[in-house]
């Protein structure tokens, strides 16, 4: 893995990307991370990471402007996640949810399957979402009872 692009934000809210000594925007920010450069964002003076709070910020201008991912439904749901006894397991299930179709759209773009059927691509899509999501449900139902669930053969 390349090293990190290392921003430093200054208390002007200012964003200074290190590798190139110019100021950059958030604009500039979220084009990194489409082109998959790892980026590490710290405060200047404190060096705290600032990552995650910019890359929401970012994430909150995406859905300000054009076409939103998510609905205030959505948000209301999320927002009821936090500090709930599910919330590690529906964390680690969104996060494996999303790499999957990140993986799906790869395959997809790059024509490993078979566009002419998107019908086959998004049942296989969520056949495998399905799978996560039982495996999330097992680990819980496990850890609940305190009775481990053996592992399923894979066909």
């Amino acid at each position: 893995m390349t090293e990190k692009r290392i921003i430093k934000k200054y208390p002007n809210r200012r964003l200074y990307d290190t590798a190139i000594s110019k100021y950059v925007t958030l604009n500039d920010v979220k084009q990194l991370v489409i082109d998959k450069e790892p980026v590490k964002i710290i405060d200047a003076k404190t060096k705290e990471d600032l990552t995650r709070s910019v890359l929401l910020q970012v994430i909150l201008e995406q859905e300000e402007e054009g076409k939103p991912i998510m609905s205030a439904e959505m948000l209301e749901q999320l927002v009821r996640f936090y500090g709930d006894p599910f919330q590690n397991n529906f964390a680690s299930y969104l996060e494996n949810s999303v790499k999957l179709i990140a993986e799906q759209r790869a395959k997809v773009r790059s024509g490993i399957e078979q566009v002419a059927d998107p019908f086959a691509i998004m049942s296989t899509l969520a056949n495998r979402n399905m799978e996560v999501f039982k495996d999330m449900q097992e680990g819980l139902f496990s850890k609940i009872t305190n009775n481990p669930v053996k592992p399923k053969k894979k066909k």
